[in-house]
């Protein structure tokens, strides 16, 4: 049964301008103790390891960033409006509330649902959600060495 204090939201994902076919949608529910996250997206690029210097192509870092804006910008980098990693707490990265797990591609697409204590829905309302080229290594300070932004949607109520 639907409980009328548990809130819902959900973030519409949209390619910018390096992978203009993703698509898809982030929905977020409160649940006893936090929050459960369920992303289904499509269109992600073709999975590439790593050669060299070039980082891989995949799996993909995925976060709540800071601000509530999918401005382009820059289309060479784009996504920058979004601002840093959402950290309310202020600390190390691969602890920030914003950091999920990587989004790992199968022929483009990526389903998966998790847990996280660490906010409730209210608390990301308004903020970005931005899929990144590469993965995220959850050391590197301030965000994890995830390459360029490739995706973005906000958090909205529903």
């Amino acid at each position: 049964m639907y409980n009328q204090n548990e809130c819902h939201a959900v973030a519409y994902i949209k390619g910018g301008p390096l992978a203009p076919n993703i698509q898809g949608t982030v929905n977020f529910q409160d649940v006893p103790g936090g929050t459960m996250v369920c992303a289904c997206i499509m269109g992600l690029p073709e999975y590439k390891p790593a050669l060299g210097n070039r980082a891989p192509i995949g799996p993909h870092g995925f976060h709540i960033h800071e601000n509530g804006s999918c401005m382009i910008g820059d289309p060479t980098d784009p996504f920058q409006a979004a601002g840093e990693h959402w950290n309310p707490c202020n600390q190390p990265h691969g602890n920030h509330a914003g950091d999920f797990p990587v989004l790992f591609s199968n022929n483009g697409m990526a389903n998966t649902c998790f847990f996280t204590n660490k906010f409730k829905v209210n608390d990301i309302i308004g903020k970005a959600i931005i899929i990144h080229e590469n993965p995220d290594d959850y050391r590197t300070q301030p965000a994890g060495a995830s390459g360029k932004r490739l995706a973005c949607g906000i958090v909205q109520s529903m």
